[in-house]
């Protein structure tokens, strides 16, 4: 018998010899095919000192080196064939239509492919690194694995049940990579916040609200999502005017303002599509909006609104159009004067008194007082 595998023998019922230490994992008398091999063509003693060296030492390293190159090879090719496979889906994203005449969501359709080419990687390199290090164990010291594996498996349930939510977070963290919900950069509405997202990992997903302040969501609470600057975003603009201005002239001052905006060079690559006045949207109390959009480029929607209604206000004031202010009509009646007859029904000013421009016959009483 080999001198680092003595132990005390235990026979099998398929006849493989166990060697059992008490106090110590049980072992399998690891096979030494090169070792038997060179002992048999050059005749050597199986329990000389040459012997003794190529099984103890010799053949040990030689499997190990073995094991690790093909696993280095397995990895290789694993990785090559994922790679391709994420190439394949670069050159059909690349073939698109829609994608090749947006930059934009190509570029982002490629970080999403990379992100997941990444993921890729990792998971097969966890798994082939780990198939090795049980090949080294077993196969090469003889390590006897059934045991320590049931007993990782029962930890592993234990642990399962305890870790759920984390659980939940990683597989809610795969599904938003895999299906591009939002990437770093977007900005989201999550229900309790919105922000950009700064950062993003299979279990929690990180955002900046406007107000500074940096939220962290773990990937399985996000319940719904909504993404304000994914592949295109609109500037929508409700613009009111006063029911005495002219409509039609109103809305194509809108129209010629947010034209010349967008023809402009430091906003034409921001503008994706030609500004639209859809009409009049509503009428309220105090006046009537017209409704302009704007297709932009993701996440400029809220700075080219706001330029927009700073050149609306100047064209307005040029070309006299009334911009609303709250209106309303006051009613006053004197009391006083009501109950100083009963005989005569005495009708106190139903007046309607609009602001200070309110004429003054309008706030004298029906008696002619």
């Amino acid at each position: 018998m080999r001198p680092a595998l003595r132990a005390i023998l235990a026979q099998t019922d398929d006849g493989t010899t166990v060697t059992t230490v008490p106090g110590e994992v049980a072992v399998i008398e690891a096979s030494r095919p090169m070792s038997d091999w060179l002992i048999d063509v050059f005749n050597l003693d199986p329990d000389g000192p040459t012997a003794a060296l190529l099984s103890s030492i010799v053949e040990p390293v030689f499997q190990i080196v073995v094991t690790l190159v093909i696993a280095w090879i397995i990895i290789r090719v694993a990785r090559r064939l994922a790679r391709g496979f994420i190439n394949r889906a670069r050159v059909r994203g690349a073939e698109d239509g829609y994608l090749h005449r947006d930059p934009g969501v190509a570029g982002r359709r490629n970080q999403r492919l990379d992100a997941l080419g990444a993921v890729l990687d990792s998971i097969l390199a966890v798994m082939v690194w780990f198939g090795a290090l049980v090949t080294i164990l077993a196969g090469t010291f003889g390590f006897n694995l059934a045991p320590l594996l049931a007993g990782a498996g029962i930890i592993g349930v234990a642990i399962g049940f305890g870790a759920q939510d984390l659980v939940r977070d990683f597989v809610a963290g795969m599904f938003m990579l895999v299906e591009d919900q939002y990437a770093v950069g977007d900005v989201i509405d999550v229900g309790d916040a919105t922000g950009e997202v700064e950062k993003i990992s299979l279990r929690t997903t990180r955002l900046r609200d406007v107000n500074g302040t940096v939220w962290h969501f773990p990937n399985g609470e996000i319940r719904r999502v909504g993404n304000l600057s994914q592949e295109w975003s609109r500037a929508l603009l409700d613009i009111g005017v006063a029911y005495s201005s002219d409509i039609d002239e109103a809305a194509q001052t809108i129209q010629t303002v947010a034209e010349e905006m967008a023809a402009e060079p430091a906003y034409r690559t921001r503008f994706l599509a030609p500004p639209e006045v859809w009409g009049v949207e509503d009428m309220t109390a105090d006046a009537v909006v017209i409704r302009l959009v704007i297709k932009t480029v993701p996440g400029e929607q809220w700075g080219i609104g706001r330029e927009v209604r700073r050149r609306i206000k100047l064209a307005f004031d040029e070309s006299g159009i009334e911009i609303p202010f709250p209106q309303r009509t006051i009613w006053i009646r004197d009391e006083e004067e009501a109950t100083q007859t009963t005989s005569v029904r005495h009708r106190s000013a139903p007046t309607a008194a609009r602001g200070k421009g309110a004429p003054e016959e309008a706030l004298e009483d029906d008696d002619g007082d």
